[in-house]
């Protein structure tokens, strides 16, 4: 109801937002003008939604998130198939959501829920689409897509305008380059640019900044050579890998994130 808080202590709601009654709102939310949340909404502690930002379906929002204006979350997904099943939207905590950005739930037949991890940041015009699966740490740059059915793992980093087709995996801190559109699996570690986007080599920068040694990228270097720049086949080149991996577990992260996908590897 207009201007009324939801929750027993009461949430700080501008007068001309609409908030369902069923809505769930922690005492210290904010919410702005104009502003939309539905009744099956969940905004835990620190949340804030900024003006005329809709909120709405089976959506759960973790503590300290903040959507800014104009954002549409949780709306129905953009699935022909899609007739009104109970599904959601699980966010997590300390996430940042930008201007226009959209995030749909999930659908029956991709298990009913699409996931956000911690901490991402999300630039403006960035779409997550229904089934996604997204982990902690990521960047979505302005206009970054994710069709449906996506994994992404943690600290990947998408530049403006790159993207994902339907049930691509794309592993721990991959970059895609500006306009880079895949539609085969990333593994963990590789940066893919260009167009059309091919592999380029490692995230070498990134994995210094996030602490790995010299040892370990060296490693995962020589590991993307093999896989790579070598013309062993793939069930090779995974075998010597994993006799490596003892030695240097960063190679393991590498290996499975090859292992988990289904659409086929980007070479």
């Amino acid at each position: 109801m207009n201007g009324r808080p939801t929750s027993d202590h009461g949430a700080r709601i501008h007068p001309t937002a609409i908030v369902d009654e069923g809505a769930r709102l922690a005492e210290d939310v904010e919410i702005g003008p104009y502003a939309i949340v539905g009744g099956e909404v969940e905004l835990e502690a620190g949340c804030r939604v900024g003006p005329h930002a809709v909120v709405t379906g089976r959506t759960r929002v973790g503590a300290g998130t903040r959507i800014f204006q104009f954002a549409s979350i949780g709306e129905e997904p953009q699935d022909k198939k899609f007739e009104g099943e109970a599904t959601e939207l699980h966010i997590g905590r300390d996430n940042t959501i930008r201007e226009y950005v959209t995030i749909n739930r999930g659908t029956a037949d991709g298990g009913g829920v699409t996931r956000v991890g911690n901490r991402n940041w999300m630039m403006a015009y960035s779409h997550i689409a229904h089934d996604c699966r997204v982990g902690s740490d990521c960047v979505f740059a302005n206009g970054a897509t994710l069709a449906g059915h996506v994994t992404v793992g943690d600290f990947v980093i998408f530049a403006g305008f790159s993207g994902a087709h339907q049930f691509v995996t794309i592993g721990d801190h991959a970059f895609l380059g500006m306009y880079g559109g895949v539609n085969q699996d990333v593994p963990s570690f590789v940066m893919v640019s260009g167009r059309p986007p091919r592999p380029r080599g490692i995230n070498s920068e990134g994995l210094k900044r996030r602490g790995f040694d010299a040892d370990a990228i060296r490693a995962i270097r020589e590991a993307y050579r093999l896989v790579y720049r070598l013309g062993r086949p793939l069930d090779e080149a995974l075998a010597e890998l994993r006799d490596r991996a003892d030695e240097q577990p960063a190679l393991r992260r590498f290996i499975e994130s090859i292992e988990a996908g289904t659409r086929g590897l980007l070479r």
